[in-house]
This record gives structure tokens, C-alpha cells and sequence, in this order.
């Protein structure tokens, strides 16, 4: 989403060759996020997102591919993958002798907020459970990216450095929070394939109605519990005194189109905890040791490490 890889007309008008979406028109890099590079490309077909893949081994496109093309067959509003002349769904660059790969996909309507109403935290709710029972029928397995072996070692990374930009205060936490998760175990949840990084921006709307939702690179296999924690902690908090409500609105939404069991309810503040200690310390790493970029962005960690400290204290949620 940042822009790391710079493309000319000449770069796309090359790419564009190997499909049939019409002449270029008009880009337009997009300066958002932190981890693909990605541009609004309009064809006389129609607007697209070109997306050059920055971190993402060439061997995992494939699973984010077909699992948006089959989600976007199964209602889902989500990017629909365009296809080559080839057949293929991922086209090679060379930069500056670097080989990156990238695909097209769909550009969907709407627009993405800041902050979410109470109306639509729930459409942001029934949209997730949505894609969960449509990801129902997708066969292919991820494991997480980000699980258990990711965050130990990326802990152990950012604790040497973290003390003297953050507080021994942060540090404090990091190391409690973090051996209290390893004694917690939630493989026994209800299953299956998760969006794994919902924040707001990357749900679109159109009013009060979601209309589509983007950005599949950290779609995994994993308990949806996990899925719904991260999208409660990006797009309900706001670390104020409407939170429990605001919550309540998105899971509502939710438990419409599909209800949490009895085991889910009692692991949701659990999983609270974990998804915010694991942007938490995703957020301290990019901080801490920084990537180049011609555009980018790091988010700030404190917004997690106060989210976490929320839920360390209770939550004031009901599930039921």
C-alpha cells in the first residue's frame, strides 16, 4: 500500500499487454499502510488496484489469489482477481534486477473511514461473518504468519530496544503479556479462514452499508474468534468511554448472521489481549528498525499498548 516500487506509464502499459483490460488512461500511486506497493490504474475499462507484492514470497500469491477469486464467486465484496491472457493471476517484474511480482484486481465502490457509527460497526459485523461461512468452502490451508513461533522471536527482537524508547514501563507488560498468552490455548475454537487484519482501512463503505472489503494478504487459516478480536480492537476502539458499546454494536452485527458458541465467549477477552499484544509488537518492530520507502508509514505502538492495557483490566463486553 505504501509505495516502495515506483512504476512508470511505460512499466504499466507493459503490465496492462498481458490482459485484456483496455489502454492505459491515467495511475496514481497509493500512499497507505506499509506493506505492498500499490496504484489506482484506469483502463478504458474501468478503474483497478495494481498491487506489487513487497514482502510476500512468490510462493504464497497463489493462496491470496484463488482465495479472493473464490470469495468474490461466493457473494463476497471483495477484489476479484483479473486474469491473464495466459490464464495466470500474478505477473513478474524485473526492478532494477530485483524480480517482484504483482497482480490486478478489481477496484470496488466506496470509500474507506476514519471512524466507524454504530450502524456501521454492525454492517462491519455481519460483513465478517459473512466472509467467514463464504470461506467455509475454501479448501486450501495458511498457517499464520504471525502465530506463536512469530511472536516469541519478534519479542525477543524489539524487548533489547524498547526500554529506552518506550519506558520500562512497556517493557513491564510486553513480558507479562506475553508469558500469560503462552499458557492459553484456543485450537479447540470453530475454525477456518480469517481476513486477519480488518482495520478500517480496509473495509469500504457506501453510507452506512460495507461495500466491499480489501487487502487479503494476511488471510489465514485460524479460529475466527482471532479475526473478530482484531477487527473489534482496529475498528471499535477508540480507547474512550463509548468503547463497550461501540463493541457491542459490531458484534451484534456479528452474532446476526452468526452466532458465537459458548466456548468463543468465554475466549473472546483472552483473544482481545492476544490480537492487540500481536499489532502491539508488530507496530514496536517497524518502529524500532525501520524500512526505506519513497511513501510509507509507521503506525504508532502506543495505540496498541493502550489497547492491551484496556483489556488487561477487564472488558465490560457480553457476548450472549
Amino acid at each position: 500500500m505504501s509505495v516502495y516500487t515506483e512504476l512508470t506509464a511505460h512499466d504499466i502499459e507493459h503490465i496492462l499487454s498481458s490482459y485484456e483490460l483496455g489502454a492505459l488512461r491515467h495511475f496514481e500511486g497509493i500512499a497507505a499502510g506499509i506493506e505492498n506497493s500499490n496504484f489506482f490504474v484506469d483502463t478504458e475499462q474501468g478503474r483497478f488496484v495494481l498491487t506489487v507484492f513487497e514482502r510476500l514470497d512468490a510462493s504464497e500469491l497463489p493462496y491470496f489469489m484463488r482465495l479472493m477469486r473464490h470469495l468474490a464467486q461466493q457473494g463476497v465484496a471483495c477484489p476479484d482477481v483479473m486474469v491473464r491472457g495466459d490464464g495466470s493471476l500474478i505477473f513478474d517484474l524485473d526492478d532494477a534486477g530485483t524480480q517482484k511480482y504483482g497482480c490486478m484486481v478489481s477496484c470496488l465502490a466506496g470509500k474507506t473511514l476514519d471512524v466507524l457509527n454504530q450502524a456501521q460497526l454492525r454492517a462491519a459485523g455481519e460483513a465478517l461473518a459473512g466472509l467467514h461461512l463464504a470461506g467455509q468452502s475454501f479448501a486450501e490451508q495458511r498457517e499464520n504468519p504471525t502465530g506463536t513461533a512469530w511472536l516469541g522471536e519478534t519479542v525477543a527482537q524489539v524487548l533489547p530496544r524498547c526500554a529506552e524508547v518506550y519506558g520500562q514501563a512497556a517493557v513491564d507488560v510486553l513480558r507479562d503479556e506475553w508469558e500469560q498468552q503462552q499458557a492459553w490455548q484456543f485450537e479447540a475454537l470453530p475454525s477456518g479462514v480469517i481476513h486477519g487484519d480488518l482495520f478500517v482501512d480496509n473495509i469500504l463503505f457506501s453510507g452506512d452499508e460495507v461495500s466491499g472489503v480489501i487487502d487479503f494478504y494476511y488471510a489465514h487459516t485460524a479460529p475466527w474468534l482471532m479475526d473478530i478480536a482484531i477487527a473489534l480492537n482496529a475498528q471499535a476502539m477508540l480507547l474512550g468511554e463509548h468503547d463497550a458499546v461501540r463493541m457491542q454494536a459490531w458484534l451484534d452485527g456479528y452474532q446476526h448472521i452468526r452466532p458465537l458458541t459458548a466456548q468463543e465467549q468465554v475466549c473472546l477477552p483472552k483473544l482481545l489481549r492476544l490480537a492487540a499484544l500481536r499489532f502491539w509488537v508488530s507496530r514496536l518492530y517497524d518502529a524500532l528498525f525501520p524500512r526505506e520507502g519513497s511513501m510509507t508509514q509507521v503506525k504508532d505502538p502506543i495505540e496498541y499498548e493502550q489497547k492491551l492495557l484496556q483489556h488487561r483490566q477487564g472488558s465490560s463486553i457480553a457476548t450472549g
